[in-house]
């Protein structure tokens, strides 16, 4: 066996064929749009090669067929314990010396960097895509969710590689009436009329990038890790959205017209990215328009959910839930409604989840292997 590092458009091509050979037969992967696996290997288009470096290879068998990939990389800004690399983009048919083998390779390169240590499968680039090993509910993901065989699980454990910490997400049939106490507080911060609930319009995202900012700041900055967001790079990620965007799953709830929390949800982009084959030119585009006139999608996705400090205990999300289900249950437009992953590491948002009446829809894993052996092996510290 040997590693052959990607670098000719030819390579490329091949590192993106490898998943699909691997899953040719998995009714439920869903392959990903080739462009967002690439322009994490780009250097202009993505910001953490200011901050890291990254090679990825093909695993070819002894008569030169490719058999697996593999990235790894470092980014100097990923504080731990220890110095602490990257491996991520793994794909391998079921041979456990196949993977060791890619395994051994990307901790040597790790090591000539100075990490001491790996964790996989991570992306290059923030937590919210290609992050962790699916170790329960095998079925289609989400946009930008990492899918995997089963197998996967067994060879890094094989390899010797921990859980750092596991990643749940939890999921619910959007016509089922939530649980009364949601009702119970609704009712009573309705009797208030200083609060109020809105949904996103399009016409006003600025406005709304704003709100975004001063609650996503009050609430998130500071705590586990979390850093300021600029108003700037809100808006510019709004303008992103847009065109995907339902402006009904969005809402912004405000207390004598100060907003005090935000629910951030979006349709399942890859309901529609599985009828395109990893493309997405003209055509494409044109296909995607149709499929969101015309077509439905099944499911919508919880990406961000925040209440300012002040206003936390006080029956606001549950009034902001209430608020979102009146408008969205009577459309029928969505079937499920399933959040992007928690880690376990945040009890206080998994219960917030629980409380919800949701049940855990699948468990993601981010695993972690320490080159020195001795070192006893510790877990991602609980906020």
């Amino acid at each position: 066996m040997q590693m052959h590092e990607v670098k000719t458009d030819a390579d490329r091509v091949r590192f993106l064929q490898v998943a699909v050979d691997i899953y040719k037969n998995d009714p439920n992967w869903i392959r990903p749009l080739d462009k967002d696996i690439e322009e994490v290997f780009d250097p202009g288009k993505n910001k953490f090669f200011k901050r890291g470096e990254c090679t990825r290879w093909l695993l070819k068998d002894g008569s030169g067929k490719v058999i697996g990939r593999i990235a790894a990389f470092v980014n100097r800004q990923y504080k731990q314990e220890q110095p602490t690399g990257g491996i991520g983009f793994f794909e391998c048919i079921n041979d456990h010396k196949a993977a060791n083998f890619m395994f051994d390779h990307c901790k040597q390169w790790l090591q000539e960097r100075g990490m001491e240590a790996m964790d996989g499968f991570i992306n290059f680039g923030e937590r919210d895509k290609w992050w962790g090993v699916v170790v329960d509910g095998y079925y289609s993901p989400l946009y930008g969710m990492n899918y995997n065989p089963p197998y996967y699980k067994d060879m890094l454990e094989n390899y010797g590689f921990q859980t750092y910490f596991n990643q749940v997400c939890f999921a619910l049939k959007t016509k089922d009436r939530l649980q009364e106490k949601f009702y119970t507080r609704h009712a009573q911060l309705s009797a208030d009329p200083n609060y109020k609930a809105i949904h996103v319009k399009k016409s006003q995202l600025e406005k709304f990038a704003k709100d975004f900012t001063y609650v996503y700041n009050k609430a998130w900055a500071g705590h586990g890790g979390g850093k300021s967001l600029e108003e700037k790079t809100v808006q510019k990620m709004f303008k992103t959205m847009k065109p995907v965007m339902d402006e009904q799953l969005i809402w912004f709830t405000y207390y004598k017209e100060e907003p005090i929390a935000m629910w951030v949800n979006l349709p399942d982009l890859n309901q529609f990215f599985r009828h395109m084959n990893g493309k997405f030119g003209l055509l494409q585009k044109v296909k995607f328009l149709l499929l969101q006139r015309f077509g439905k999608c099944p499911r919508f996705v919880g990406l961000v959910f925040g209440i300012i400090p002040e206003f936390q205990g006080k029956g606001v999300d549950a009034y902001m839930i209430v608020e979102g289900a009146k408008v969205v249950q009577p459309q029928n437009r969505y079937d499920d409604y399933e959040m992007q992953w928690i880690g376990d590491f945040n009890p206080k948002m998994i219960n917030i989840a629980e409380s919800l009446g949701t049940h855990r829809s699948r468990t993601l894993s981010t695993y972690r292997f320490l080159f020195d052996r001795n070192k006893e092996f510790k877990r991602h510290p609980i906020l």
